[in-house]
């Protein structure tokens, strides 16, 4: 950029910024140029993915997420089961140290925070009831393990019956304690997991199910949520007046969903501090829509992303298949505005979050090439979109190979550049290597 150009051309250029603002590689303001820095795998031969990533209070970050693997990138595990995998990185990309958390069966990863101590709270799903694993209470189970700040097991727990329940988000609440939130197999515990709803036989299939935490991991109330089918969270914020958000998808029509649009919704439940519903609300149309992710705005409200299918209700248009869908609410739930993102085959969001210079980021995976994208690597690719307040493209970029490459999660780091996780197939066009099958994927853009 130190080249020197004429003003006519400068002019030109300005124009066709303008016009052509939500094409590829087009820069926002400020330091953020959207430009790849480095595409980096880890794994094993086996199975790798990064579900969740974390700033540190040192500048770095942490990525979380499971693996199959006992080889290559994988030094710490003996079998082939899944195992919680913890990675620690510093303020300049270099890995410090990974850790692998489990027992013989299986256990993914899903959800980290970073704790006020310096430490991280690691949580999940788990079938084992050794090595780390203490007690299994039925198939799978929330697991929940605090660590320290070099990653060893300060104290670990289970909480399930003998269905399928299974965490996927944890924070820290302002008591120093925890809220985890996941699904209950209702049917299963026969009932069981909610220490007081007069209503409780009326629910079946799978709730919303959380359980806080005192500091040390010592249950203090669990509540479920939901109706009569499938209902499932994938994240939580907190609200200004000490409550929550829990954040899923739900295909009920009864019990706690009073107006579900049509098969699965986008489903928030806001709680209080004690567990206690709030208001809930159903967003969608006639198809799936299937919400992933949470984040609060400047403003006070909340945006949610997950992906969309329907062209109705909620839903005011759908480039086909499914679109990445946005909706604005408020602290009582109700719709401010929504947009769709995508083209002409299927797109889907799993994270959304503030950037410092203003709007937020968006990431999920896209097999389009037109539209809002402009190009598309083969199958699945990396999708991460910027969005202004308003909710409008401000820039947008698709990374990947011939394979399967999708995006689980992103954070901004301190000096504006972007880390994006998730899990890849490829070893071509951005993949520069695949170690095994699927590999946890970390994108650095600066």
């Amino acid at each position: 950029m130190n080249k020197s150009i004429p003003f006519n051309y400068i002019y030109i250029l300005f124009l066709t910024t303008i016009i052509s603002c939500t094409k590829e590689d087009k820069p926002t303001s400020g330091s953020f140029q959207g430009e790849i820095e480095s595409v980096d795998t880890f794994g094993g031969s086996k199975n790798e993915t990064a579900n969740a990533v974390i700033n540190t209070n040192d500048g770095g970050y942490a990525v979380f997420g499971f693996t199959q693997s006992n080889d290559k990138d994988i030094t710490d595990k003996l079998n082939e089961s899944y195992d919680y995998w913890l990675l620690k990185f510093d303020a300049s990309n270099q890995l410090q140290w990974s850790n692998t958390y489990g027992g013989t069966n299986d256990e993914r990863g899903q959800g980290i925070i970073q704790t006020n101590d310096g430490g991280y709270l690691i949580s999940g799903f788990s079938e084992s009831s050794d090595e780390d694993v203490s007690i299994n209470f039925g198939s799978n189970d929330y697991w929940v393990a605090k660590l320290d700040a070099t990653g060893n097991v300060q104290w670990e727990k289970s909480f399930g019956f003998s269905g399928n329940d299974q965490a996927f988000s944890s924070i820290q609440t302002i008591d120093g304690g925890y809220l985890i939130a996941g699904t209950l197999d209702v049917t299963a515990s026969n009932q069981q997991g909610n220490d007081r709803n007069s209503s409780q036989s009326r629910h079946a299939g799978g709730d919303y199910w959380a359980i806080k935490l005192d500091a040390n991991g010592t249950k203090e109330w669990r509540r479920f949520y939901g109706g009569s089918n499938t209902d499932t969270p994938y994240d939580i914020a907190t609200t200004d007046d000490g409550g929550y958000i829990l954040l899923g998808t739900s295909d009920s029509f009864d019990v706690d969903i009073q107006n579900n649009r049509g098969t699965y919704d986008y489903w928030a439940v806001k709680i209080d501090a004690a567990g206690t519903k709030v208001w809930e609300r159903s967003y969608g149309g006639d198809e799936i829509d299937q919400a992933y992710a949470i984040t609060k705005t400047n403003d006070g409200n909340f945006i949610i992303v997950g992906d969309s299918r329907s062209n109705s209700d909620d839903v005011s248009s759908n480039y086909g298949s499914a679109d990445t869908w946005a909706i604005k609410i408020n602290q009582t739930g109700e719709k401010i505005w929504e947009k769709n993102y995508g083209g002409s085959s299927f797109e889907s969001a799993k994270s959304i979050i503030p950037s410092q210079e203003g709007g937020f980021y968006i990431v999920g995976s896209s097999r389009s090439s037109n539209n809002d994208l402009t190009t598309n690597k083969g199958n699945n690719d990396v999708w991460v979109l910027k969005i202004n307040e308003s909710g409008n493209v401000t820039w947008q970029k698709s990374i990947g190979g011939t394979e399967i490459d999708i995006a689980n999660d992103i954070i901004e780091l301190n000096n504006n550049n972007i880390i994006v996780v998730g899990e890849s197939w490829s070893s071509n066009n951005d993949i520069t290597e695949n170690k095994g099958f699927s590999d946890l994927l970390i994108i650095n853009i600066k």
